[in-house]
């Protein structure tokens, strides 16, 4: 049997007969990057990106990167602003500028190797992303409900079970979560260390005891079955013996979301999002999950402060001398204040107005 050692990448779309041309400059640049040590992931994408720059030009009869100029990049820019997807919405303006991040460092490159005089994107202004909160996460009673929809009768069953909680414990990224190694995961000490996380970044987190105990269940009975020579070691492993690719991992996971009759976008991040928000409501602190979840800035963590507005409510609930009602004498009791709430006398309608100099704006 052939096993797949990566992901097969797009065939390389841009012509490269001229040596000045843009196709093989993008080649060259991307080489570079390589060497230097940048991600397959970041390889990848700026890739896909200087590609769709590239035909982009082709078709507006621009095919050497000398002959780019800033009013052709800012050109290249409305474009973006103006395109529309297939379903009619617009490109986020995190697209539009993950779209826009490669040709600085392309031309700026270019300019470095001496293949330009002068960086025409140098000054360009990237679109300000949006502050987005994360699309959701699962309380403790949909992510149970989640596992439910395991069959533990088929031998894959155990296996699934064990990446979900995997996914559940350490909000690991899928692509962490396809790479992971079993000597990577210490069962006594319950921890697992993440190789080259985003940004070629090791870390080492905690594993929770229910994880161990179904990654052991599946190491004893499912993945000696799946297991074909030459062992990678990969610890999940599909039917074939082939370790999970990043599409293969979200459809999987994705699946039982969807079983489960959860009205929630979302696949493997929708578990890394749940594990950050219930953490942090039951009183982790933020230094913590940003090592968790392996960010580089705090600012990064800090969007899961906006999410916990349960806990919020909690504190609000018990420290605020307004956010409950008292009894009151003079209201007739509990239940008399709480109808009158929704009375013309206790809103202000009919209530006399102060006769000095303060007056109900106008607006």
């Amino acid at each position: 049997m052939l096993r797949r050692k990566q992901p097969n990448p797009s065939k390389f779309t841009l012509p490269i007969d001229d040596s000045k041309g843009m196709g093989r400059l993008v080649l060259k640049f991307l080489e570079w990057r390589e060497v230097k040590g940048f991600s397959e992931i970041t390889i990848y994408g700026e890739r896909k990106n200087l590609e769709y720059f590239g035909r982009w030009c082709e078709a507006r009869g621009v095919t050497q990167p000398k002959e780019v100029s800033r009013s052709i990049l800012e050109r290249y820019q409305r474009f973006l602003f103006n395109y529309r997807k297939e379903n009619g919405f617009p490109l986020t303006f995190r697209s539009q500028k993950s779209r826009l991040v490669p040709l600085r460092s392309f031309f700026r490159w270019l300019t470095k190797s001496n293949y330009l005089p002068s960086n025409p994107a140098a000054d360009i202004d990237l679109p300000k992303e949006e502050k987005r909160l994360p699309r959701g996460f699962l309380t403790v009673e949909e992510v149970e409900e989640v596992l439910r929809q395991v069959d533990l009768s088929e031998i894959r069953g155990v296996r699934d079970r064990a990446i979900l909680e995997t996914f559940y414990s350490t909000g690991m990224r899928r692509q962490e979560v396809c790479r992971l190694k079993r000597q990577d995961v210490d069962m006594k000490w319950g921890i697992v260390i993440v190789r080259e996380g985003k940004g070629r970044k090791d870390r080492v987190i905690p594993i929770g005891e229910r994880a161990i105990l179904w990654i052991n269940k599946y190491l004893e009975e499912v993945r000696p079955e799946y297991a074909i020579e030459p062992d990678e070691d990969y610890l999940f492993l599909t039917r074939r013996g082939d370790y999970f690719t990043t599409t293969w991992m979200g459809a999987l996971v994705r699946y039982y979301i969807q079983a489960a009759g959860l009205k929630k976008r979302g696949s493997c991040h929708l578990f890394r999002h749940t594990m950050a928000t219930l953490m942090l409501e039951n009183g982790a602190g933020l230094r913590f999950i940003q090592r968790m979840l392996g960010h580089a800035q705090l600012s990064t963590t800090e969007v899961y402060t906006q999410v916990t507005t349960r806990r919020l409510k909690e504190i609000f609930n018990a420290t605020h001398p307004g956010a409950k009602l008292k009894p009151d004498p003079d209201m007739g009791g509990m239940e008399t204040r709480k109808k009158l709430l929704h009375d013309d006398d206790v809103l202000g309608t009919n209530i006399p107005r102060h006769s000095g100099r303060f007056k109900k704006p106008n607006i």
